[in-house]
């Protein structure tokens, strides 16, 4: 081992002892204090059945749901008896895709565009299988931004219910929300908005254009995992699934009101929040830039989430770079639901990209807790990782 290797190597170790640098606040967010605090209440001292409310204990919970329901609404400017919690956003979709099959006769025409969450994807592929919806695509372009003659194409043939998310899980591209829903909706088609990733962190606007399913996760917004919810106008959960809904089920109080709390701090903070984030995505995108050669950032950097930072390191591949970091920063190569897949994600095959990018792409994501020493920290580990796995694969091809 050279000394600038060694030496290289011990300063590595000595930024990192202390703790691994948290860079993938898109597959999950650290639960809030704050909010913790108001979910331990709830399962220790105001610990009732909601559904019970004959006793004082279920009424402050079912009055603790109620509030819940306001604070997730307010958050997406929508009505509180809109809002049916979930398990998460998955549960939100499969009950949305659930309900718009069960109130329509026939088979269901659903649209979705190629870069949408596999749980949308998953759940409507299925149906189709089961006889229940025939699926149709709306594509991309290189940035992931939706193709708007793909989408005027699904209307022409006719659709029913038009899935398009409201800010991707990986490259961080936004959509039009409003103009998306207003068209659906000219063209007699609802719309399924997952709104995961975007939750706190775009302006959500909708004015009289409402869209019919909105999903939502609490552990994306620094609340517990386990809790999510479905906005719909026009939602009756007896209809969704058969017999889901012929006996309401105990609510899971604590998560409720966890989420709650955690989409009011999104409302208050998000604003301030997303400008401190954008700065520190902005710093490390040009600390990378700088410090690896060839480097290419993925998506629609004029519309993009402001704590996402997608990157391609070509001549990296990022099984091995992800591996050289492992315990000094956590990074992903995608969506937490592809975990273990050998092959690129579909949302950057989507796009086109070129296989050197498809094969060395990282994305990061920063949040509450991080600040700008993470980020220095974590550009200087990642292009080490990256030049060492060049150099090392460049080695391997001339043996």
């Amino acid at each position: 081992m050279n000394e600038h290797v060694a030496s290289r190597n011990v300063t590595q170790m000595t930024m990192t002892k202390s703790r691994p640098i948290y860079l993938d606040h898109h597959a999950s967010t650290p639960v809030d204090p704050r909010v913790l605090q108001v979910a331990i209440e709830m399962m220790v001292e105001d610990f009732g059945n909601a559904n019970g409310v004959e006793n004082i204990h279920g009424e402050r919970a079912a009055l603790a749901v109620s509030s819940a329901k306001e604070l997730v609404a307010s958050v997406l400017a929508a009505e509180p008896d809109d809002v049916h919690f979930t398990s998460g956003s998955t549960e939100a979709i499969q009950l949305a895709v659930g309900h718009a099959i069960a109130t329509h006769p026939g088979p269901l025409r659903v649209a979705m565009s190629r870069v949408e969450h596999k749980a949308v994807i998953d759940t409507v592929l299925r149906a189709e299988r089961m006889g229940m919806v025939e699926s149709s695509w709306i594509d991309v372009d290189d940035k992931a931004r939706l193709d708007w003659s793909s989408l005027e194409r699904v209307f022409s043939q006719g659709v029913d219910l038009v899935c398009v998310m409201a800010a991707n899980n990986e490259v961080g591209t936004t959509y039009p929300v409003q103009r998306i829903t207003s068209a659906c909706h000219a063209h007699g088609a609802a719309v399924l908005i997952d709104a995961t990733q975007a939750v706190g962190r775009m302006a959500f606007e909708f004015g009289d254009e409402v869209p019919d399913y909105v999903a939502l996760s609490g552990h994306k917004v620094y609340g517990p995992k386990g809790i999510g919810a479905l906005l719909a106008p026009k939602f009756d959960r007896s209809v969704a699934f058969g017999l889901q809904g012929a006996h309401s089920p105990t609510p899971n109080v604590s998560g409720a009101v966890a989420m709650g709390r955690a989409c009011e701090i999104m409302e208050l903070e998000g604003a301030q929040e997303s400008a401190r984030l954008e700065r520190l995505r902005d710093h490390l995108q040009e600390r990378l830039l700088a410090l690896v050669p060839g480097l290419v950032v993925n998506g629609d950097l004029a519309n993009r989430l402001p704590h996402n930072l997608h990157v391609s390191i070509p001549g990296a591949p990022n099984d091995v770079v992800l591996a050289r970091l492992r315990g000094n920063v956590s990074i992903s190569t995608g969506s937490a639901c592809n975990t273990g897949a050998q092959e690129p994600s579909h949302v950057l095959r989507a796009m086109g990209l070129p296989d050197a990018q498809l094969e060395s792409c990282l994305r990061i994501g920063l949040g509450r807790n991080n600040d700008i020493n993470d980020v220095e920290t974590a550009a200087t580990l990642i292009a080490n990782a990256a030049s060492d796995v060049r150099a090392s694969f460049s080695g391997a091809d001339h043996v």
